[in-house]
């Protein structure tokens, strides 16, 4: 699991997989940062638009030319690595499969 330690939904998330009894390994993604072609996976997997979090105070800082970075999937890799806060949480990878966000779809995949 890789989130952010003062997010409301990463909490929220290792209380349940805690309180389920569900293995994970946490990984802070502002403490530890993330790799490149990690980021580069999870892109292809699931998308800018599901990775990338507009609706944060980060994105909003962000000047037009660096939003627009983030429509170019190779771009939107090293803008997220800048910025780990632009990235929605949690994400979860397993098994060679990546998940994003904590709705119901999700818990009921974990």
């Amino acid at each position: 699991m890789y989130g952010i330690k003062s997010c409301d939904t990463c909490r929220k998330a290792l209380k349940w997989l805690e309180a389920h009894e569900r293995a994970y390994r946490w990984h802070d993604l502002r403490a530890d940062g993330v790799e490149i072609e990690q980021l580069q996976r999870w892109l292809a997997a699931v998308g800018a638009q599901a990775l990338i979090n507009r609706r944060s105070t980060t994105w909003r800082a962000l000047s037009e030319a660096e939003r627009l970075r983030a429509g170019d999937p190779e771009q939107a890799a090293g803008l997220l690595q800048a910025n780990p806060t632009l990235i929605k949480r949690p994400v979860f990878e397993s098994e060679g499969r990546v998940q994003v966000g904590f709705d119901a779809t999700v818990r009921e995949s974990l």
